[in-house]
């Protein structure tokens, strides 16, 4: 189902699915418990573009705790629960805008009604979760291995489970580490479902073997026009996972806003720090969302002038110094140490 077919649903003060914009999520890596630390961290990704962030529930204080984070913070908070069905209550009671479950580890039919029977009563969202690694026995025996047929046929069978116990305010989510595995499983799905889906590669890796193998697992699926919620996970702080869905979505055309930063590879012509510089310029642009223009940051005088005469404003390094290029005109020289500034400055004070 594309997303602008999928059902709505509504995640606290956010509505996913039914062609809304993809929302981004991440995870806290805090201990729930202590709730100072998780709310510092949930506002630092929220100040980055986190949409829905999902807090680990493995005991009844984290459950207890989400009460106090609730009310620090402005976006929706998810309820990650394996196991106890006690803590998915508990979890709901104390404000969770959505759940995260699998019911095949939550134990007895009777312990998912107890969980549903929550949910329906306060109109909560139940993310029904199953990883490739996850999947049952009689799954794997009727596929002879994990495949994305055994992936889909298991989320499927949870989301009846369910559904059976008259309620369908659900959101599906199906990952993968293997990245073609996972982009198959999705398509899949999609074909047979209308609930909203949550879209990611699990278990990626670090930063950069994880955003490589995000970003064609996301890029492939997310083109199809599959996928309403979506998480790059990485071995790595929370924050750079926000980035690299911005970035994706953005590359994808899915969102707009927000500054893109080109700059050029080195070479031996290169007498500036140009990795230093393009990687201060690209953090310092997240504080200008408001700005949906092209940075430009070049190296030398090759190729530099005239590439960031196409961006919006750009620098362009020298010996020792570099130019200021705004709209295709020079705006002045400056020494090395001062360009990021300048840079910063011109878009504090930004006007077309």
């Amino acid at each position: 189902m594309f997303r602008d077919q999928t059902k709505e649903v509504k995640i606290g003060n956010k509505v996913i699915g039914a062609g809304n914009p993809i929302m981004i999520q991440s995870m806290t890596n805090t201990k729930t418990e202590d709730v100072e630390a998780t709310v510092a961290q949930i506002k630092e990704l929220e100040a980055a573009g986190c949409d829905i962030i999902r807090c680990a529930v493995p005991t009844m204080e984290a459950a207890e705790a989400l009460a106090k984070i609730k009310e620090q913070i402005n976006i929706p908070l998810v309820a990650d629960i394996h196991f106890d069905y006690k803590l998915a209550i508990a979890a709901m009671e104390n404000g969770a805008d959505k759940i995260r479950i699998n019911p095949g580890n939550i134990g007895s039919i009777e312990n998912v009604k107890a969980v549903v029977d929550v949910a329906k009563e306060k109109n909560i969202p139940i993310r029904v979760g199953v990883n490739s690694g996850s999947l049952e026995k009689p799954i794997l025996e009727k596929y002879g291995k994990v495949t994305a047929e055994g992936i889909v046929e298991s989320a499927l069978d949870k989301v009846k489970i369910i559904e059976d116990l008259g309620y369908d305010n659900l959101v599906i989510s199906i990952k993968s580490s293997d990245v073609m595995m996972c982009v198959k499983a999705h398509e899949l799905i999609a074909e047979k479902t209308n609930h909203p889906l949550h879209v990611g590669i699990t278990e990626s890796g670090t930063i950069t073997s994880g955003n490589i193998k995000s970003s064609i697992g996301l890029g492939l699926i997310l083109n199809q026009g599959i996928g309403d919620t979506i998480r790059v996970s990485l071995t790595g702080e929370p924050l750079e996972e926000i980035k690299s869905a911005k970035l994706i979505l953005k590359t994808l055309g899915l969102r707009s806003g927000g500054i893109s930063v080109v700059s050029c590879p080195t070479c031996g012509r290169t007498e500036i720090d140009l990795i230093g510089l393009a990687n201060k310029v690209e953090n310092m642009v997240t504080k200008y969302d408001n700005l949906n223009i092209k940075v430009a940051v070049m190296g030398c005088v090759v190729n530099g002038p005239g590439e960031a005469r196409e961006a919006d404003i750009g620098i362009a390094g020298g010996k020792g110094e570099g130019l200021l290029i705004k709209k295709g005109e020079i705006i002045k020289k400056v020494p090395e140490e001062e360009l990021v500034n300048v840079l910063e400055e011109e878009l504090k004070n930004w006007s077309e």
